[in-house]
């Protein structure tokens, strides 16, 4: 009896060794995540000129130039292409949760799905738009690790039923000092590894409208494992939190931009 209640507390040592004791429970993980949509949400407006670098196997380096305009409260988003010459004009708008592409050399709109490849890049609407990883995915906790000189919380995100988004799963890195966004990987249903993505640079501007900071990733380094030797590199210039005109929001704005 003596060895069996032994051998009993031996596995419950264990066991208790095996589980993490700085585990978040779901309520901190929800809670993480919440924080980390609302650090970059804007209660205004949103603009930004954003520089597209992308590297594809077999093909010549493009560098794209576009400017991004969102209202965060009304989910809304446009991308405008303005470089180089035979992708100005081109633009994306997302409205009521609906990512449309209007395509100038063609005169026509085309609704897009979430995995879209924005400007045929390995970048995706969720680059560019605000975060809704809250509302959007379940957490789960897989622990705490170094990323780097970084240490971070280790989270498992899975698509809520009846949301639409680019890949089911999500794993995400997230600084434990500073509850800024590190890494993540976009997993499609099999488990297989679809997209690794950085954010090595975070900023922060100071919003009216908020009464607080908003913080936007200066730089998203994006990696395509399926095709290994893609890469894209988006860099976030000029963004500014004024207000902008509501007609820019519209099918017909864009169109006027490619005549």
């Amino acid at each position: 009896m003596g060895r069996w209640i032994g051998a009993l507390a031996l596995a419950a040592l264990t066991l208790a060794a095996a589980a993490p004791a700085w585990a978040l429970d779901k309520a901190e993980m929800v809670k993480l995540l919440q924080e980390l949509d609302a650090r970059q949400r804007s209660s205004g407006d949103y603009q930004a000129l954003v520089f597209i670098d992308a590297k594809e196997k077999g093909k010549a380096d493009v560098a794209y130039e576009a400017v991004v305009y969102r209202r965060d409260a009304a989910d809304k988003l446009v991308i405008l292409f303005t470089k180089p010459k035979s992708e100005a004009g081109k633009g994306y708008l997302r409205i009521d949760k609906n990512l449309f592409l209007y395509d100038p050399t063609v005169g026509k709109w085309e609704r897009r799905t979430e995995r879209e490849r924005i400007g045929g890049t390995s970048s995706r609407r969720g680059d560019f738009d605000e975060s809704r990883l809250a509302d959007e995915y379940d957490p789960s906790y897989v622990g705490e690790e170094k990323l780097g000189k970084f240490a971070v919380h280790h989270l498992k995100l899975t698509a809520k039923e009846g949301v639409d988004v680019a890949y089911p799963i999500l794993e995400v890195w997230v600084d434990k000092e500073t509850g800024n966004l590190l890494k993540s990987q976009d997993i499609a249903l099999s488990g297989r590894l679809m997209r690794t993505s950085y954010y090595p640079k975070w900023q922060k501007l100071y919003s009216e409208t908020k009464q607080a900071d908003v913080y936007f990733p200066k730089e998203i380094q994006i990696f395509d494992e399926v095709e290994k030797e893609n890469k894209t590199v988006v860099v976030m210039r000029a963004v500014d939190l004024k207000a902008v005109d509501d007609n820019i929001f519209t099918k017909a704005w864009l169109e006027s931009k490619s005549r």
